[in-house]
């Protein structure tokens, strides 16, 4: 399987990037592209269309095909992937109702393929990707591969896309259901943050809503901790910076901790919603500022992934969080540099609002704070 990667400013560049990459007789089938939620999705499906791309679209907070990040733009892996081998499918889930929507949608694919494994982009701030996970093992069990991400809007943390050719969705997700009797995909989610303090009790929390946290409003209970000052509505930059430097970790009997940092903020109590469930009960411990450890932890990830379960890959997809380059900035592009230099092929990533994988040694989850990076290689074929 061929791959390209290739980025634009707007669609009328892309289409040429376009036409380049196809020059030399490469034709696409698919198309995974990330973009800006300023730029016109409608353009780009149609674009898509006219060149007979199948789209797989995820507005971001950020994109990339190598290690120097981009803003307001747009970035496209494409594959040459036989149209046999995956399916597009784009669902909403109005009521809230991830779990079935999922379950929905893994049917579909398990009457197509035998092994079906999924990448796949959730919209609206609130969703529940865990939810989503759920819904994927409860029909096909819980060595399923998915992986994906949170789509971002630039930070405005409001409006949040995921597009096909035809269609598009704040309030669903977009997935490619790939055939992994013909397609390995393997991926790992890698962290790196380090807890501090003691284990806490979240006292009360529905799904992602957590509402106290040993027995208090789990915000008031954050902000103590981490010292922030002006936390009321008005303050547009809070979620910002406590999902970069203080968010909640929690705790795992299987595996390392999966990060949950707020999304959104009830100001009636105090209340807030992650990215994934947050069961009651539960324990969880803060988290300290990141450091250059951090970035090599993540790197070291993907090369375990290498080494251990994909010697070689077509290409590589990578979902990173939106909190990692606000906390590292600059040098978040010796992270992506790093990974990109393990398997040397075209790479396509986007900066998420979460990220959903399995870390090594752990269940499916969604998490946050996490680079995800998903390799791809196509099996050889019997004669």
């Amino acid at each position: 399987m061929r791959a390209k990667s290739i980025k634009a400013t707007s669609p009328q560049s892309l289409q040429k990037e376009l036409e380049q990459a196809m020059a030399d007789g490469f034709t696409p089938t698919l198309a995974i592209v990330f973009t800006s939620v300023v730029q016109d999705r409608k353009a780009i499906g149609n674009l898509m269309n006219a060149s007979g791309i199948r789209l797989f679209g995820i507005t971001t907070n950020g994109e990339f095909i190598d290690e120097e990040t981009e803003k307001g733009s747009i970035a496209a892996l494409l594959l040459d992937m036989d149209n046999e081998y995956f399916q597009i499918y784009l669902a909403e889930y109005p009521n809230h109702n991830y779990r079935e929507v999922a379950k929905g949608v893994a049917n579909q694919a398990k009457t197509r393929f035998k092994r079906p494994a999924f990448i796949l982009g959730t919209s609206h701030p609130a969703a529940d990707g865990e939810e989503i996970l759920r819904g994927f093992e409860a029909v096909l069990g819980e060595d399923v591969n998915a992986f994906g991400g949170g789509a971002g809007d630039d930070y405005s943390f409001s409006e949040t896309f995921v597009f096909t050719n035809t269609g598009e969705s704040n309030n669903g997700m977009v997935c490619i259901a790939i055939d992994e009797d013909k397609v390995a995909i393997s991926g790992i989610a890698t962290c790196g943050w380090k807890a501090v303090g003691t284990e806490k009790t979240v006292t009360k929390s529905e799904g992602n809503h957590v509402y106290t946290i040993d027995g208090s409003p789990a915000l008031d209970l954050m902000t103590k901790y981490g010292g922030l000052e002006n936390v009321h509505p008005d303050n547009k930059d809070l979620l910002m910076e406590i999902a970069a430097n203080f968010p909640l970790q929690l705790q795992k009997e299987k595996g390392s901790p999966v990060m949950r940092p707020p999304l959104v903020v009830d100001w009636s109590d105090h209340s807030f919603y992650t990215s994934g469930t947050v069961p009651q009960g539960s324990k969880i411990r803060f988290s300290l500022p990141p450091d250059w450890d951090v970035m090599e932890k993540v790197v070291q990830g993907v090369r375990n992934l290498k080494e251990n379960g994909m010697p070689k890959a077509d290409a590589l997809i990578v979902f990173s969080c939106a909190g990692r380059i606000l906390s590292f900035g600059p040098m978040m592009n010796a992270e992506l540099e790093g990974i990109k230099q393990i398997w040397n092929v075209p790479m396509a990533g986007m900066f998420s609002n979460a990220e959903l994988g399995r870390m090594a040694g752990g269940n499916l989850e969604m998490h946050n704070l996490t680079t995800c990076c998903v390799a791809l290689k196509e099996k050889k074929q019997s004669q």
